[in-house]
Order: structure tokens, then sequence, then C-alpha cells
């Protein structure tokens, strides 16, 4: 397979990041992305500000790349907006000498396989190219690979807000709202409406935030928040005890939003059916509880990666988590809660099908609170195994920022939060 390149699906930031990391070992590499540009996904959330400061942002050698072309680095402690990490980040990378020539936008992989060997053959299997089929301005190609990274993300694949996880229709999820809205931007389609948010993670609390600006505005905006959580005060996370002070500050606004009773919140929920009539949605639990005349739905319950396009390869897939078999103890929130993980790189990450790695929030699978630095050492890890640098591949060093939290106890009797049976109790917790 001499000849051939690295290739890295996704344009985003690990993607980039392993681009990096290739280039420096002299390790051609070639990169596809389905979007017309770098990091196309986060645009679509670019109004967001990230948690996480620029210097956990950036990876260390596309840093040194862009430096050395006259790129002026952001300040390390600011965080920037999803925007901002493309404008300032994303798009100067991809332009750069070393990458524009290796990066394909508007290519989408459609299928992955051996030459000559679909998944049953194993004969020789190990010596033969990869070859994935891509679609490009409606023509399929092949393009031949000696290793995969595929960085590709989960952001186009969300989760249904249905406690089994399957969604219903394709209408029905073409209607709701499955990413975090820019509210600001479409003040006119919330605006004086009842609102339900379901979910609980770092989306969900920063479209409670925006909304409940917005209800400042509109005080007739009615806003339902539905999440599985039997105690709500567990989705706050570490708050003021967070390393990182930005997502300590999500959890702490949307604790103070609920104790204000700006949002009735509806804990123990999960979601069974959505019903639709002229008098809006009725969202109804397994339990048989409603919450009903609901005109906007927002579904911020996290996302799950898609397999479809690596049936003919050799996946090792954790039943429950969708990562490696080695990775998911690290990450499985079955386990722990903390939102930290122990170090890890290729060797947690490689699959049955050697020189095929899935990075960055995809090899997460549907666990949460994934950093970018995490998926950065990933892909040095990776990168230095696939140059054949194994010593290198081994020593995995990365220290990531604590949540401050690891569980969360359940608060006494006279200052819950929240009942059953409808909202928010603002008794001072």
């Amino acid at each position: 397979m001499n000849g051939l390149p690295t290739v890295v699906i996704g344009a985003g930031p690990v993607g980039l990041a392993a681009a990096a990391q290739l280039y420096e070992r002299n390790e051609d590499f070639l990169v596809v992305e389905k979007g017309a540009q770098a990091g196309s996904n986060i645009l679509e959330w670019g109004h967001v500000q990230l948690f996480s400061p620029w210097e956990f942002n950036i990876d260390t050698v596309a840093k040194n790349l862009l430096l050395s072309s006259g790129w002026t680095e952001p300040e390390a402690t600011k965080l920037p907006t999803g925007n901002e990490l493309v404008k300032e980040y994303l798009e100067p990378l991809s332009k750069l000498p070393e990458f524009a020539e290796k990066i394909l936008y508007h290519t989408e992989v459609t299928a992955i396989t051996r030459k000559n060997k679909d998944k049953m053959k194993s004969d020789s299997r190990e010596e033969s190219p990869f070859v994935l089929y891509v679609s490009s301005n409606g023509t399929t190609k092949k393009i031949e690979a000696k290793a995969i990274i595929d960085a590709s993300g989960t952001w186009q694949n969300p989760n249904p807000p249905f406690a089994d996880g399957v969604w219903r229709n394709k209408e029905l999820k073409s209607q709701l709202t499955t990413i975090i809205p820019n509210v600001k931007r479409e003040a006119e389609t919330f605006k004086k409406k009842h609102i339900a948010v379901i979910g609980s993670g770092h989306s969900a609390l920063n479209t409670l935030i925006d909304l409940a600006k917005l209800k400042e505005e509109y005080p007739e905006t009615k806003l339902s928040w539905i999440v599985r959580k039997q105690h709500v005060q567990e989705a706050f996370g570490g708050e003021e005890n967070d390393a990182l002070a930005a997502r300590g500050e999500l959890g702490s606004k949307t604790h103070n939003i609920v104790n204000n009773g700006v949002v009735e919140v509806f804990s123990s929920f999960y979601v069974e059916e959505i019903l639709q009539s002229g008098e809006g949605y009725t969202i109804i639990s397994t339990e048989g509880k409603e919450v009903s005349g609901v005109d906007e739905i927002i579904v911020n319950t996290g996302a799950r990666p898609d397999f479809t396009f690596l049936s003919e390869l050799r996946l090792a897939v954790d039943p429950a988590v969708e990562s490696t078999p080695a990775l998911a103890p690290l990450i499985d929130p079955n386990l722990h809660s903390c939102g930290t993980v122990r170090p890890h790189g290729e060797a947690e990450l490689r699959h049955p099908e050697r020189h095929f790695y899935i990075a960055g929030v995809k090899s997460y699978g549907r666990a949460p609170t994934f950093l970018l630095a995490t998926g950065y050492e990933q892909v040095r890890s990776i990168a230095a195994f696939i140059a054949g640098d194994v010593e290198s591949a081994r020593q995995v060093q990365l220290k990531l920022p604590e949540t401050g939290v690891c569980k969360v106890e359940p608060l006494p009797t006279q200052f819950q939060i929240v009942d059953f049976n409808g909202g928010a109790k603002c008794c001072g917790c």
C-alpha cells in the first residue's frame, strides 16, 4: 500500500488536527468533507459560545503550522463562539498551502470496504487497501487508502426525544428542532409561545438560557423543561466547582432560572408519545403524564454515531455506549458521572480492521462530555501509530479540566425543586 494516503473523514477540528499530525510525520493524507467548507457542522451552532477557552481548542501541531504562516493566535483565555472557532482557526488552517490541495469538499463517504474483499474475507486482508466510495456532484468515485480516520462526528444524527431511543417517523422529526436554535435571531418563531425543551445536557442548558432571555422581553412566553433525571439539579453539574468556569456557569445560570420559576420543570419524565392537534403538541410520558398546549418542541438529547457507511468493515463496538469496548468503561455515564476521562489513544480506539479508527466526538458513541482536547490527543496517538512510531503512540498524556461533580445527592424534601405533577418549586435550593 505504499503511495496511498491516509484518508480523514471530516474537516472539523479533530479531522484537521489529524491532517496536521499526519503532515508533521510526513504521512500522505487526504481529507474528505461533506460540507462546503471546514467546520460546516459547527456553523449550524455558530452562535453558541464554547465553555472551553482557546487554549483547549487548538491542536498543538496545527498551531505551529499556522504561526509559521503569520497567523495571529487568539487570546488563550477567551471563550470563542462556534463561528469564531471556524473563522479564526479552522478556515485559516484549511487554507494553508500544506492543506489546500488535500481537502475535498462536497464529498460524502457512502461506503468503505477493502479492495476485492468483503467483510467475510480474511485472507491477506490487512495487506489490501481500503476503498472509499464517495459521492461528489452526483458522481460516485473510488478512493484507495492505506488507513482511515473517521472524524465525521455525530451532529447530523440527533437522538430522538423518546425514552426508548427510536424515532417514530420522519415527518415528526422534520417538525421538531433538533439543534441549539439561535433564539435571538429566530425570536418570531418562539416569542409568546409555549416552548418545551427536552434534554438535560449542555445543549439543553444553552437553549434554556437563551429562551429565558427571550421571556424577559416577552413575558407571555411559557417554558417547559422535560428531563429524564429524577432530580433536576443533577443537570447543573459542578457549577462553581467546575474547572472550566464557563461550563460551571451554564449550570449556575440554569439553576437560577429554575429557582426563579422562569421554567416549569418536569423531572422523571420519560417521553412515550408526541401528539399533534390544532391546539399544538401534547407530550405524554410512559406513566401517562402530559405536557399539553406546546407550540414548539426543542429536542436537545444529544446525538449518536452513524455506522451505516461502515457496514463492510470489521468493527468492535460496545453494545451500550457504541464506542470501542476498551474506551467504553472510561466514559460510560452508567458507570460514573464525572465529566472527565482517563487519557487514551490509539490502543483504546483500534478496531479489528487494522488501521481504521474513529476519532473525535464520534469515538465517544452515545456518551457525553467530549472535549476537543481529547480528540486532538486521540489523533496525535493514531497518527504516530500509522507512521510506525509505536512508542509515541503509547505515551498518551492528557490533563483535562474536571467538572467538579461526580455524584449528586437528592435534595432534602423541603428543598425539592420539582414535583412530578407539575413544575418548579422555587424553595431556595
